[in-house]
């Protein structure tokens, strides 16, 4: 058996991009699914820049979900998607084939943010409408009252790519409204800002594909625009996830066909953590405990 297996077993990557997208995929969603059950995980969570991959997942669950795996999705609201609108995330917690199925997380752009925009090099009409907080700290409308939905439905609340400064804010404030279940995606930031964030509560992200050669090629996200993304060493990225401590999360980001399959892609991450001094109950931890914690996956009925 290939070295590094052992840890996909029960594990849940909670970030796969295996549904249709502009850029080419190394599986489709239902080979995700499989190549997942077969590897003996817990879960997959869909994560789609151009629709709310609830729909998704519970397709998924209807014809795969007797193999064992669960799989979630939600709302990443990008333009493509239907924006920072409250009428978009409304419409996602409910959207699947019945009870069990729906959001179970709601996301501020990944990509359509003033972050991005400004080192992707954005200007004009893209990077005025590209979400932020603004500069006094004040997060805008309607991202309250979609924090409020998430609160009442209990699901995650989901800060996007934005500056670490942006989403202390935004945490802060999430906490206050009463949002429980906070996603960060932490491997860029100051660890300052992650012991921070973990201290309010939140859980760290930290994704494979920023340390991945798929970095040195210009992909597209959120329109025909293709822009490369910035390379990151494991000894850069360690002592970002050590500062998340109790609270950070490993996943892929996987499903881009410059990349192995999704599964592959986890067993290597794994084995290269642990090369840097992880030890097996602290990837556990990262790859199965917090993501299930978070996202209540086996709380809904699935098998």
């Amino acid at each position: 058996m290939t070295y590094g297996m052992h840890y996909l077993k029960g594990a849940i990557d909670c970030h796969v991009h295996c549904c249709p997208h502009l850029n080419g995929r190394s599986v489709n969603l239902l080979e995700a699914v499989r190549q997942a059950a077969a590897a003996g995980m817990r879960a997959i969570g869909l994560m789609d820049n151009f629709q709310n991959s609830s729909g998704y997942s519970a397709l998924a669950m209807a014809e795969l979900g007797h193999l064992g795996i669960e799989v979630f999705g939600g709302l990443i609201m990008q333009p493509t998607a239907g924006g920072v609108t409250y009428e978009a995330a409304r419409n996602a917690v409910d959207y699947g084939y019945g009870p069990g199925t729906g959001a179970r997380f709601i996301s501020l752009p990944t990509h359509h943010t003033r972050a991005v925009a400004l080192k992707e090099g954005r200007t004009g009409r893209y990077l005025e409408t590209a979400f932020g907080v603004h500069e006094d700290g004040t997060v805008p409308d309607p991202v309250p009252a979609i924090m409020d939905l998430c609160a009442e439905r209990d699901i995650v609340f989901d800060c996007g790519h934005v500056d670490g400064w942006e989403a202390l804010a935004l945490v802060r404030l999430a906490k206050r409204r009463g949002v429980e279940r906070l996603r960060t995606h932490c491997s860029r930031y100051d660890v300052s800002v992650i012991q921070e964030l973990v201290a309010l509560g939140a859980y760290a992200e930290f994704s494979f594909f920023g340390l991945t050669h798929a970095t040195q090629v210009g992909l597209t996200h959120v329109d025909q625009e293709k822009h490369r993304g910035v390379g990151q060493t494991v000894q850069e990225l360690s002592p970002r996830i050590r500062a998340a401590g109790e609270r950070a999360i490993t996943s892929t980001d996987g499903g881009i066909y410059l990349l192995a399959p999704p599964v592959e892609v986890l067993r290597q991450y794994m084995v290269l953590l642990e090369s840097e001094g992880f030890t097996e109950a602290e990837l556990r931890r990262m790859n199965t405990q917090n993501p299930m914690a978070l996202f209540k996956v086996g709380a809904r009925g699935c098998t």
